[in-house]
This record gives structure tokens, sequence and C-alpha cells, in this order.
């Protein structure tokens, strides 16, 4: 391998990322926007920006705690909210709007209570229209907040899979993470996943945490499979600007790469082991276990709607949401914000995506799942291939030895290292304009 780029650069789960996104000037009306789209096989996500405790790690749009009745409210500006989508969506429907898949996160969804997890459930099926009993149903949990009464609820109304961040097994790393936690509580919470026959469970770990060591990283994985869950999700550990471990000195990023590709390979290899197939390069699924992921739904093509002031929408040339922060002031002004807002008919910040855009979001979301990229897939959509549109950088991660050479001239797919090297692959496919206008986002 030749000058190898850091492995952490950073973990690429949409693009572009919300901080390439701007105030969009003319606010397009959603009925406009969605005219023209096909609606028959979307995903819909509801965001819930509510948790008890800030993990150290974390940079998503949540707050702590929900004082004065201001989940009430939130959920009576989701429900605004997805009264006004609802209405935009079939204004012009050419074709039946159909939810394919659906996922409620956050945040931590099951900070809400059993009764506010049932009129989540409500305005997902009675405003937007999605069978929740016949499509994938997707929701983030827990250690405290994994009730007995809360996933009761999410099995009646169809949960097929509860996914709950542990992070890990042994309670000074999850205090090194800012994530206090008792095993005792941990072991508890999946006991009660279990009782609720959820069909999939899925435990998230971390590697990187100051102090652990490969012995220990072992024993949060056997731990997790303990439980026989049908996926696993591994991810490195960051320390991201205004976060608490941010704030924070970690190691030098020699020391601290070599540390997370280390256990990054030695928690592969133990999966892969125990009867774990590689999704991704965070994500691993038991051999055998249900696919969780609708059948009819591709992210690189159909649209998305998302409520909830952390959610996104995607429709073919716009990706929208909100106004996004991580620090605690300005995101509580933001949650404010949407609470006291009426009408939720035009888009407010988002950003263009132009063919060119089309093009590396295709195949940065298809080269990063370890089944690869049919070309042929791609040169129906575009009308081009991967190797003319995208020259340089293809051979550039051939250089690096990232292609498996073994695929054949058919399919794109990532060698063993080029998933390890995920989060330096997907960077390397921002164009210049994304890259400019993330550079140009001022962190708040």
């Amino acid at each position: 391998m030749t000058n190898a780029p850091r492995p952490y650069e950073s973990y690429v789960y949409a693009y572009p990322h919300k901080t390439a996104y701007r105030p969009l000037a003319d606010r397009p009306a959603l009925r406009e926007l969605w005219a023209d789209e096909c609606k028959d096989a979307l995903s819909l996500y509801l965001h819930i920006p509510f948790c008890e405790v800030r993990c150290g790690f974390c940079n998503l749009f949540t707050r702590i705690g929900a004082p004065d009745e201001l989940t009430t409210r939130y959920l009576d500006a989701l429900d605004r909210q997805a009264t006004a989508v609802a209405d935009a969506l079939h204004a012009r429907a050419a074709t039946g709007v159909r939810f394919a898949a659906a996922a409620f996160g956050g945040g931590t969804p099951t900070f809400l209570d059993a009764g506010e997890l049932e009129r989540l459930c409500d305005i997902a099926e009675k405003r937007m229209g999605a069978d929740l009993r016949t499509v994938p149903l997707s929701v983030e949990t827990s250690p405290s907040t994994a009730t007995a009464d809360r996933l009761s609820v999410l099995a009646e109304r169809g949960a097929t899979r509860v996914s709950i961040g542990v992070q890990s097994f042994v309670e000074e790393e999850a205090k090194a993470a800012v994530r206090p936690q008792r095993r005792s509580d941990v072991e508890a919470a999946l006991g009660r996943i279990r009782d609720a026959r959820i069909p999939v469970l899925n435990i998230d770990l971390i590697y990187g945490i100051d102090g652990q060591t490969p012995e220990s990283w072992r024993l949060s994985l056997d731990a997790a499979l303990a439980w026989r869950p049908e996926e696993l999700y591994l991810y490195p550990l960051y320390a991201r600007p205004l976060t608490p471990l941010g704030r924070r000195a970690h190691p030098s990023e020699a020391g601290w790469d070599a540390q997370r590709l280390d256990l990054y390979w030695r928690g592969r290899d133990h999966l892969l082991a125990q009867g774990y197939e590689q999704v991704s390069m965070r994500m691993f699924r038991r051999s055998g276990a249900p696919r969780e992921g609708a059948d009819d739904y591709a992210c690189q093509t159909d649209g998305m709607i998302g409520l909830g002031c952390g959610a996104r929408s995607y429709t073919s040339d716009l990706h929208y949401s909100f106004d996004y922060a991580v620090g605690m002031r300005e995101i509580r002004s933001i949650i404010d914000a949407y609470t006291t807002t009426e009408d939720f008919s035009r888009a407010e910040v988002g950003r263009a995506v132009d063919a060119d855009e089309a093009r590396r979001r295709h195949l940065l979301q298809s080269l990063l799942q370890a089944e690869g990229m049919a070309v042929e897939g791609y040169r129906a959509r575009f009308g081009s291939r991967p190797a003319d549109d995208f020259p340089a950088e293809l051979d550039r991660f051939a250089d690096l030895g990232w292609l498996d050479t073994d695929a054949g001239p058919g399919l794109l797919r990532l060698s063993p290292t080029g998933l390890a090297y995920s989060d330096a692959l997907g960077p390397a496919l921002f164009s210049p304009a994304v890259r400019a206008a993330m550079a140009a986002y001022e962190a708040k």
C-alpha cells in the first residue's frame, strides 16, 4: 500500500453532509418539490431529539431532558409537520404514495413514554399513511429507556428492529466515553428487548475508548455475542468538535489510528469466526438472520421523508432539513423554534444535488457496502461507467489496495483493506464544492 491516508477521516452516513446545507433563498414549496418524484417506495424517518444524557462522543442533534412538557409540544409540531408533508405528497401525485420502510431515531426515541410512543406511531400511520405492521420499522433505544411498557408498544405497533447503544460492557470504559452505566442495567435492558420478541436486535459497540485494550474489547464483543444479536455495529470512536470528548486531550493521531485499526481487525475477525457476515465497515449480520432492510427501497435512488427538526428529506435533486447544530444552546434554540412553527409547507435549509453529485452519492453509498456495486446498474442510471466519471479516484483506490481485484469487470467492490479504510474512502469522493461548503461551515 502506498501513502495510505489516515483511516479515520470522517464517518459518511449521508452525502452531502448537513454542514454543506445552507438556507434556501427561494424556500421552495414541498408540493412543487415532490410533484414529479416517484413516491411508490419512500423511506419515512421520525426524529426525536431528546436523551437522558449526552454521551461524550455524540454530535447528533439532541438535547438533554425535556422540561415544561417539551415532548408534548414537540409531538404537536411533529403532527403539524406530518399533516403539511402528507398534503404536499398527495397534492399532485401521479402515482400512489407508499412507504417501504420506517425508522424512529434521535436522540433516543424511547425517551418518550409509552403513551407518547403510541402517538408517534399514530403520526406515522394516520398522518403519513405508513403501514407500520407491514414494512420494516427500526427504533433506536438506550439501556435506561428500554422499559417493558415502551417495548410492548413498539412490538404491538410493528417494530421489526431495535438498536441499542451499549458502546462497552466494561463500566470503566463507558465512563471514559462519558456514557456512565452499569453492566447489570445493560444486561437487564437486553433481556427486556428479547422478551418483547422484536425480530432483530442490534447492539452498538465502540472501539478506541481511552484505556480500552484488546482483552477488554474482546470482553465486550463476547458479552454482546452472548445475546445472539441479529446485528452488531462496531463504531470507531471519534472526538468531534463541540462534544465532551472533543474538548479533551486525546492520544496522538498516529497512535490512536493504530489502536483503532488494530481493534477493528480484531473485532471483524472475531465476528466472522462467530458466524457473522460483514455488510459494511460497521455492520455485521448473523448468518441466517432476517435482512431488516426493505426489499424495494434503494437509498441511492428512492426518496426519503424526514419529520422532526433533526431529520433530512431527499428528493432527486434537493436534500433539505432544518438548521443544524451540535452545541447545547443552539440545539435548544432550534428545537424551541420548531415547536412554535405553524407553517411546514416549505423547505428551509438544504443543498441541491446536480448530476455530478448524484453520481458521487450513488457510487459512495454503493461502494461502502461489502457486496459492492454492479457497474451495469450505475450505467443504466447515468449512461456512463464509474471509471469514466471518476478515473482519478478509482485509480487511487486501486493503487492503495482498496479495490477487490477478484471482483470481475462487472462489479466494483472493496477489498478487506478498502472496507477497513471506509472512513477515508468516503470523504475522498466528496466534490470540491461540497468540501468547500463543509469547510466554510461555522460549528455551532
